[in-house]
């Protein structure tokens, strides 16, 4: 099948951090990198959608991936442009049809915890029984050897702080890492992406810094991924729901540590490390 038309897109990435100037604990004055954070209005067909607070690394993939994930427009191929103007801090989308900004999911808002974001829209809680995804293997090794690949890759946050990471991983290879204010706009980020390259989700495993909660496991599903690795803990909702669609969900994913939450028979435990003795007490 024919490579489907692929939208016209601006180029209009920002440096991610900023040099300010700020006073230590002796008093002297130094400069430091802080994360940057710019708000961006999409538009879509001409109608106020959103306004996302990012650091607008990767704009036109954050605006495509939130609108695929909040199912606002089902295929890359009904996009005509994505044109990022920060001038007036304003995403503009146009569709094929020119009526996507009338879709009735828009009247029927969620307020979610998602950092930068803050909604999601329409009925996705129902349509995420729509969702089959491939039960994958994974070894306890290649999670240790993917948590190394990531720790190199977390650059704003090294320097600045302030901000989450996501990447979409190969086995233990990264594709790609986005790091953004909040959590919800990378993943968005990498869905946009995805969608652009045409990559899908089956053999992929989804990293996060952030915690997983409802919203990051739906996102993370829509796009087929099966498997959701996060250094952070877990909420109740997110928990049910990944079993519920059977994402393998890996929390508090650290050096040699890890919890898995579901699918915990999809982990071959081939590299399990040796446990500490705890000291003895004397009997004296």
């Amino acid at each position: 099948m024919a490579r489907q038309t692929l939208p016209q897109l601006t180029a209009a990435g920002l440096a991610p951090t900023f040099e300010v100037a700020a006073m230590d604990e002796y008093g002297e004055s130094r400069q430091i990198a802080v994360a940057g954070e710019r708000p961006l209005t999409i538009y879509l067909d001409r109608r106020e959608i959103v306004t996302l607070m990012t650091l607008g690394g990767h704009p036109e993939a954050l605006v495509l991936g939130y609108l695929r994930n909040q199912g606002l427009v089902r295929d890359i191929g009904e996009v005509t442009a994505v044109q990022v103007d920060w001038d007036v801090a304003a995403a503009v989308v146009t569709t094929v049809s020119g009526t996507a900004g009338e879709s009735p999911m828009l009247e029927q808002r969620t307020v979610t915890t998602g950092c930068g974001q803050g909604t999601v829209f329409g009925d996705l809680m129902e349509k995420i029984d729509e969702v089959q995804l491939p039960e994958v293997q994974i070894r306890q090794s290649h999670i240790y050897e993917l948590l190394e690949n990531i720790a190199s890759h977390n650059d704003v946050y090294r320097r600045a702080g302030a901000v989450h990471g996501c990447a979409l991983c190969a086995g233990t290879d990264i594709k790609w890492f986005v790091e953004d204010v909040g959590r919800h706009n990378a993943v968005d980020a990498i869905a946009g992406m995805m969608w652009l390259e045409d990559v899908t989700g089956e053999d992929k495993i989804f990293y996060t810094t952030g915690r997983l909660t409802s919203e990051m496991v739906i996102k993370v599903a829509q796009i087929g991924v099966p498997v959701l690795l996060s250094r952070s803990g877990v909420t109740q909702m997110g928990h049910d729901l990944a079993s519920q669609v059977g994402v393998t969900m890996i929390a508090r994913a650290k050096g040699k540590h890890f919890l898995v939450l579901t699918g915990q028979e999809r982990i071959e435990l081939d590299a399990v490390p040796v446990k500490r003795q705890a000291p003895r007490r004397s009997s004296s």
